[in-house]
């Protein structure tokens, strides 16, 4: 499933990212405050959608300290389908998306895998090599896939010269991560390109 049909599919972006948000992390409860930070939309949005997905029966309300927290429903019905929706949209998530990486400075290396490719077992969901880093640019950039795809994002940073000493290392983390199942959205490291295919041979 597409990332725009998932959206279509409920009627509005609004909707559609807050199913997604409560599904990936339906053991938490959240104020209304908090989700509007998280999936960047207003709080009357917000207010108003999740009144309807409380009718529903999708979430349920709790009180914390006076303030109304909201939390996925652990008794509705559809969850589990609802869940294989939402990984499968997250996988065909338009790689324009990740392009907005680019800005954050000199990008070498763009790798993702983890909620993107629907590998729990993912030790990352994206690698960044980028030298000269804007870190204010990436926390927004990051933010933004966060609210997209509806959970806290696993991302490692760092540069050329960090890159080059986990190779000469042998880093395991690296390795584990390179062995398991990605994709490459940019790639400007023959080093990295020949260190990949020795791990294949």
């Amino acid at each position: 499933m597409s990332f725009a049909l998932f959206e279509a599919l409920f009627g509005s972006k609004v909707r559609a990212r807050l199913i997604r948000f409560f599904i990936l992390n339906a053991e938490n409860e959240y104020t209304l405050a908090e989700i509007s930070e998280k999936v960047l939309l207003s709080k009357s949005e917000v207010s108003r959608e999740i009144l309807k997905l409380k009718k529903m029966g999708f979430v349920h309300e709790n009180a914390r300290k006076r303030v109304k927290a909201f939390q996925l429903h652990p008794n509705f019905p559809f969850t589990p389908e609802l869940h294989s929706l939402v990984s499968k949209s997250n996988v065909n998530i338009p790689h324009q998306m990740f392009h907005k990486l680019r800005t954050v400075g000199e990008v070498k290396l763009i790798l993702i895998s983890g909620v993107f490719l629907n590998f729990p077992k993912g030790k990352a969901d994206i690698i960044l090599v980028v030298n000269n880093v804007s870190r204010q640019k990436l926390k927004g950039v990051i933010e933004r896939l966060e609210a997209e795809v509806g959970r806290d994002i696993r991302f490692v940073l760092m540069d050329s010269e960090e890159l080059r000493y986990r190779l000469n290392m042998l880093d395991r983390f690296l390795i584990e991560f390179l062995e398991g199942p990605y994709q490459e959205i940019v790639h400007k490291i023959p080093e990295l390109k020949r260190f990949i295919a020795g791990l294949k041979k």
